[in-house]
């Protein structure tokens, strides 16, 4: 099985097939607007990967900046973002904890299944760096600004179930006041070989061989929504 570094940088544009098939119900951009309206905001997608995030969001903000740490991810999203007709989007590579933009210039930060890996890659500095990502959050937002973080809580499953390597990353976000929901984000696959392939690409053969033996052309997934206000 691949790790997340070597898909984000060798694989990206099947890494993009699996994400299009990603939350076919469309819950996401309704979780987010129950959050805040997204009508004229400014807009930061941190770890905005292939644009899974980004293409969503252009269609209804003002502007919208996505930003990654791997430039062949960024590569990607720039490509699926050229072929549809806004004009309000921008693509930077960055570090999470270090943002290339000036202070107060945004109405929203976003950052979907990525934050965690601050924590994920932190070592025994993981809570450090986390609170310097949301430090750097904080810094980057105007006043009365928002922060929503998306993290997995379990794919092939229909109710949470948390992975145990990201507790100590709930709790922290939960220690530093975010309100918390979750929403179900199912994949839709065109067919069943689709599913098994695509599934073992990212996710392991464990969770391939739960789809072979379910029949899921849809698989169920849920995850978790973090939102905090900036005051």
């Amino acid at each position: 099985m691949l790790t997340e570094k070597e898909v984000y940088t060798l694989h990206a544009s099947q890494y993009d097939r699996l994400i299009q098939r990603e939350d076919f119900q469309k819950n996401i951009v309704c979780s987010i607007q129950k959050i805040t309206p997204l009508h004229n905001l400014d807009v930061f997608d941190l770890g905005a990967g292939t644009g899974r995030l980004t293409r969503l969001l252009a269609p209804i903000t003002r502007s919208i900046l996505a930003m990654d740490l791997f430039p062949q991810m960024l590569h990607v999203a720039k490509n699926s973002l050229q072929k549809v007709n806004f004009k309000n989007w921008l693509i930077a590579a960055a570090d999470n904890m270090q943002l290339p933009v000036r202070s107060a210039s945004a109405d929203l930060v976003i950052s979907g299944w990525s934050f965690c890996y601050l924590a994920v890659w932190g070592g025994d500095d993981w809570k450090r760096s986390l609170q310097n990502g949301l430090k750097e959050i904080k810094r980057v937002l105007r006043e009365g600004g928002i922060v929503i973080i998306l993290e997995t809580m379990g794919t092939g499953f229909e109710t949470p179930n948390p992975p145990p390597h990201l507790a100590n990353y709930f709790a922290f976000l939960k220690e530093m006041g975010f309100s918390f929901t979750w929403i179900r984000t199912d994949y839709k696959f065109e067919s069943l070989a689709e599913a098994e392939e695509l599934s073992t690409f990212f996710f392991g053969e464990e969770l391939a061989a739960k789809v072979r033996e379910n029949q899921w052309v849809i698989l169920p997934e849920c995850t978790g929504v973090w939102w905090l206000e900036i005051k």
